[in-house]
């Protein structure tokens, strides 16, 4: 299939586009929210970057639609309106916010376009009405057992902690601190220290590294810490896992389901989870064990396998016969490439 989407959540995204499909990423000269193409990942040569207004509407098998200003911009620039006159599938990543649990999604009572959850906890909070529903958990590609823990330390993955606040639990991180000296990786962290009042001996910005550097300095710290709030299942989380490092966890949203207490520690007591990740830090053989235990959770729950065949299965249904009335069918080798 030929397969539209915006690069809109880059960790998911590289999981989605190893599927055995072409993708196509709409790009602008400037890049942004709605034009950023590959943005320079190392994805397979089936994910293209295309400029929206020249495509062959009729050539396009299906959409992923991921913000409701999606299914307006599609309709404009392709002239064929998602979920009636092009199969399309809405994809939602986050949490609800306001009035949890009854805030409403904008695609709520709409028979048109089935809605997809990345995580159970999120399907059961947000207000989906009478829309076909589904959940599709995440899958991320193995990076391998690279665990060493050799740095007595703590990682911590989160992308603008000091705008988003609360919300991924930067007001924790003093606290860890307190257990042991915290790797914050991620974009927007260089106002960390001064947030936090952390000195450099406690607090190390590493900035957004690229995936296989990120993975190899994660699989470098001895624990890896998950201190957020009200976010959805973080990718990060599951790629630590996967590397073989422990994990302490606040169990919150998807990740008490995610986390079994065995690969390190979850809870919502936060003096409890600091002085496991101090227990972690100063035994480097407990770290070991109970990296490998979320190695394995993560491999049975979390492989890269199932989540395509799942979304195959899903895509499949899209395209079925119910839509094809109203497709433009044109043959492979006569559709107008961009």
């Amino acid at each position: 299939m030929r397969i539209l989407l915006w690069h809109v959540h880059g960790a998911w995204t590289d999981s989605f586009v190893r599927g055995p499909h072409e993708y196509l990423l709409p790009v602008l000269p400037g890049g942004g929210p709605w034009g950023l193409g590959r943005a320079g990942r190392n994805w397979p040569e089936s994910v293209r970057e295309v400029a929206l207004e020249s495509l062959d509407a009729g050539s396009i098998d299906a959409v992923v639609l991921q913000r409701p200003e999606e299914i307006a911009e599609v309709g404009r620039a392709l002239g064929r309106q998602p979920g009636k006159e092009l199969p399309a599938v809405y994809l939602e990543h986050n949490t609800p916010r306001g009035n949890v649990p009854s805030t409403v999604h904008a695609l709520a009572d709409q028979h048109a376009i089935p809605l997809v959850h990345v995580t159970h906890f999120n399907a059961l909070f947000w207000d989906s009405g009478s829309a076909a529903t589904t959940v599709i958990e995440h899958g991320v590609p193995d990076p391998g057992y690279l665990y060493t823990g050799e740095f007595p330390e703590l990682a911590v993955v989160v992308n603008e902690p000091v705008r988003r606040g609360r919300v991924t639990g930067t007001d924790l991180l003093p606290r860890f601190a307190g257990a042991a000296p915290l790797q914050v990786f991620g974009m927007g962290g260089d106002e960390l220290p001064g947030h936090t009042g952390l000195p450099p001996s406690r607090l190390t910005v590493r900035g957004d590294l690229a995936t296989a550097e990120l993975h190899r300095e994660l699989a470098r710290c001895r624990v890896y810490v998950h201190p957020l709030r009200w976010t959805s299942l973080g990718l990060a989380l599951l790629e630590a896992m996967h590397l073989g490092l422990p994990v302490v966890v606040l169990a919150t949203t998807e990740a008490a389901r995610a986390v079994p207490p065995e690969a390190g520690a979850i809870s919502t007591d936060v003096g409890e989870l600091v002085r496991q990740a101090r227990v972690l830090v100063s035994d480097p053989g407990e770290a070991r064990a109970r990296g490998l235990a979320a190695r394995q959770a993560a491999l049975e729950r979390y492989s890269l396998g199932p989540f395509l065949d799942a979304w195959d299965a899903l895509l499949d249904d899209l395209v079925s016969p119910r839509f094809r009335k109203s497709r433009i069918l044109v043959p492979a080798h006569e559709r107008k490439l961009p």
